[in-house]
């Protein structure tokens, strides 16, 4: 092949990093290979179709479809034709995506064909041109694309110019959407690929949704520069995900991966011999399922510490002590720091307060909102995460939970992550959540909400007598209601808010 030089800063580099055209980048479940060769192609065929379409340098692509290669050749032909992707979670309602539509104004919106009646309306009050896109190279732009002639002369982006937004998850107030530049997605590629050390030899279980940062940027984007190669589904199944782990080097996944690996029998050493790395994310990984998956497989789980505004902060070490419970160290390049939350003081190890990073990786702000953006930074370019943290006298970095679940009980500091640590070691229990809520004489009084194990009968009054010893009065909760499940959302967090909401009135008879 020879070699075309790309003005544009983030393909131009996965470009640059390619290996020969001929050499496997996805095998899809119906049994097609993707080879490089095809990545240009099909991507160079979707960025002509944006072209076509009238679509312009820094114009949004907003996307909402089901999970697909051809999916992800267009998130690649996007970057190409210098347009902002907007990747859309594909479980948002059509009032949901109305929102986001007003805000992002995109030139274009796609989704699924099996949804465009229902969205046209959508697309058409936002401006947007509706096009559809089907999960077997259906839909009206894989036609376009198809049209296309299997070349093209990327656009021109540099470091700073926007590569995409996405939205936050919105857990309070609406969803902002965060702007993430060319160089904010390459730098963290690098890094990555390098701590991780992803060679062109690797073969990655790639299961994650693709409209988040973990799916789309970390899985793909690390693919992509190491020159590596992946089994490319739909979504996670933790038989076939077992079957592969005999052709694959590696895993990303959230903690739900490894809790439905460790229900599955033939998870042993022989299956997962072939296997380097094991990384999780997105949501705590519990200490119990990251003893019980060493014991079980001999391999340690990676946990490592990202969001949507930044990419990858922090990862537990490739080599050197892999740490249940904490996030590991910051990576190379990323500043992290521990911080009073209203004076901005910095606090000593092993002190508890907000986490606050600066790097290459931290975004440039949120979309059209430039008081939330002032608000979130401080004067010296750290961003405030809005994550309560510690790092402990080794630099390892643990985090305790969003400050927004911080419950303060009759004038103290409650850390929901303590007592649940506390909760969750017991015998018979799954998991915990500790939430504030509403009370008359605490402000909020301190409760727990219990997930059972499998067969085990446990009683609110001896999960209170068990931790009562443990922990100081004030944090003991005042009751704990047990349930069949945490709700949870499409990355596996616990949604502390929907919580509060169902058990706000609890204190209240």
């Amino acid at each position: 092949m020879t070699e075309i030089r790309s003005a544009n800063h983030l393909f131009g580099e996965i470009r640059a990093r390619m290996p020969a055209p001929e050499r496997l980048f996805a095998s899809l479940a119906d049994g097609r290979r993707i080879t490089y060769g095809d990545v240009l192609a099909l991507s160079a065929g979707y960025a002509g179709a944006l072209a076509a379409l009238g679509v312009k340098p820094g114009d949004r692509v907003a996307v909402q479809v089901e999970k697909s290669i051809e999916a992800l050749m267009l998130y690649l032909g996007a970057v190409r034709a210098g347009a902002i992707f907007l990747p859309l979670n594909n479980a948002y309602t059509p009032a949901e995506i109305e929102y986001f539509l007003a805000d992002s104004e995109p030139a274009l919106f796609v989704c699924d064909p099996a949804k465009a009646e229902s969205l046209a309306p959508v697309a058409a009050g936002a401006g947007a041109r509706l096009e559809t896109l089907g999960t077997t190279g259906d839909g009206s732009l894989a036609a376009k694309a198809g049209a296309v002639q299997p070349s093209f002369i990327d656009i021109a982006r540099g470091p700073d110019d926007l590569a995409a937004i996405l939205y936050t998850s919105g857990t309070t107030g609406r969803s902002k959407g965060a702007m993430l530049s060319h160089e904010n997605l390459a730098s963290n590629a690098r890094v990555l690929v390098k701590e991780w050390r992803f060679t062109g030899q690797d073969v990655l279980i790639h299961a994650l949704p693709i409209f988040h940062t973990h799916g789309l940027f970390v899985a793909t984007n690390v693919v992509l520069f190491a020159g590596a190669s992946m089994h490319f589904r739909a979504k996670f199944d933790p038989a076939e995900a077992l079957a592969l782990m005999q052709d694959a080097t590696t895993l990303m996944g959230v903690p739900t991966f490894y809790t439905r690996l460790l229900d599955q029998p033939g998870l042993t050493r022989e299956q997962t011999a072939r296997m380097r790395l094991f990384i999780s994310g997105s949501a705590p990984l519990l200490a119990e399922t990251h003893r019980a998956f060493e014991a079980r497989t001999g391999h340690a789980i990676l946990e490592r510490y990202g969001m949507t505004e930044t990419n990858m902060n922090t990862s537990n070490p490739y080599v050197g002590a892999r740490i249940a419970g904490t996030v590991g160290f910051p990576l190379p390049g990323t500043q992290l720091r521990i911080t009073e939350a209203e004076t901005a003081s910095p606090l000593a190890a092993g002190e508890i307060g907000m986490i606050e990073v600066r790097g290459p990786n931290v975004f440039k702000g949120y979309w059209r909102n430039p008081e939330k953006t002032a608000a979130e930074f401080r004067p010296d370019g750290f961003f405030i995460t809005g994550d309560l943290g510690k790092i402990d006298d080794a630099g390892y970095v643990h985090i305790l939970g969003r400050g927004k679940d911080l419950v303060i009980t009759g004038g103290y500091n409650v850390y929901p992550k303590e007592i649940e640590g506390e909760i969750d070691a017991l015998p018979g229990i799954e998991e915990s959540a500790v939430i504030g809520l509403p009370h008359r004489d605490f402000g909020e009084g301190v409760t727990a909400i219990v997930v059972a194990a499998k067969g085990a009968a446990i009683r609110e009054a001896d999960i209170l007598s068990a931790i009562e010893g443990r922990l100081a009065k004030f944090k003991l909760p005042k009751r704990v209601i047990v349930v069949p499940e945490l709700p949870r959302n499409s990355m596996g967090k616990v949604q502390k808010n929907v919580l509060r909401e169902t058990y706000r009135d609890l204190y209240s008879a």
